[in-house]
Parts: C-alpha cells; structure tokens; sequence
C-alpha cells in the first residue's frame, strides 16, 4: 500500500485545496493530511479557523482517507510516525525540496518529494484573496 501525506494550514478551504489534496491522493493508494497546528504556523497571518476546526473540515473531504494534526514542537515528528511513501507540496507551498529531503534522510525516512505544480485557476482560490474580498465587500458596514 502506497501512503501518501500531504500537509499544510488550510485555512478558509477554498476549491485550490480540494485540487491539491485529490491530486495528492491519485498518488497513492492512501492520503493521510497533516493539518499545521496554530503554533506552526509563521510563514503567513496565523490562521482565522482553529486547528480541531481545520482538522475536521479537511477530514471531511472525498479524497482524504485521514486528517490529523501536526505536532507542536517537531514538525518532522508525524511524518517519522507515518513513514510515507510520497510527500506532496503544494504549487505555493514554500518548502526547499533539497533542505526537506536532507532533513527526512537524517531522520532515516526517504519519501519521493512530489510537488503538485498544477493548481486550480480561480480568483478565490487562496486565502489571502477570500479575506481580501471580504474586507472589500464590508469595508466600512457593520457586521
């Protein structure tokens, strides 16, 4: 059985997440996705839906077979316990794939790094772009 981990924050799921996950799990015959915790999280603004909360709504998506948190004090860690086959990244996520696979082959793990380059070709299909749009939409109105 092939298993398959794809991470990342998942904040405001947008249909560019749906893309990358069930690109991810074309790969393997299992998608395990680790959901980044709130304290991981310093490469954008922390994220407005809590973690359990995130963690849940990635669960429940067709393509995913399961959703679990990262750890807090070792991001490395999950993955050691997984032992996956294929680790996915997303276009946009901002990993150096040399440094990931330097630090997984120290950790004896030895995973085939797979970036998924194709990406969902909508407006809102990022984050940073539903809050931009939000912000627009109510700029100056009571919520």
């Amino acid at each position: 059985m092939t298993t398959v981990v794809a991470t990342g924050t998942f904040d405001l799921l947008h249909p560019g997440h749906v893309f990358y996950l069930e690109r991810s799990k074309i790969l393997g015959d299992e998608l395990v996705v680790i959901v980044a915790r709130d304290l991981n999280v310093r490469h954008k603004p922390k994220p407005v839906v809590p973690e359990e909360q995130r963690q849940k709504m990635v669960q429940s998506l067709k393509a995913v077979d399961r959703a679990v948190l990262g750890e807090e004090s070792d991001i490395f860690r999950t993955i050691e316990q997984l032992k996956p086959d294929i680790i996915t990244l997303g276009f946009d996520q901002h990993f150096d794939i040399a440094n990931l696979e330097t630090e997984l082959s120290r950790r004896g793990l030895h995973p085939r790094i797979v970036r998924i380059e194709a990406h969902e070709p909508c407006h809102l299909c990022s984050s940073r772009r539903i809050v931009a749009k939000i912000l627009e939409r109510f700029r100056g109105r009571r919520i």
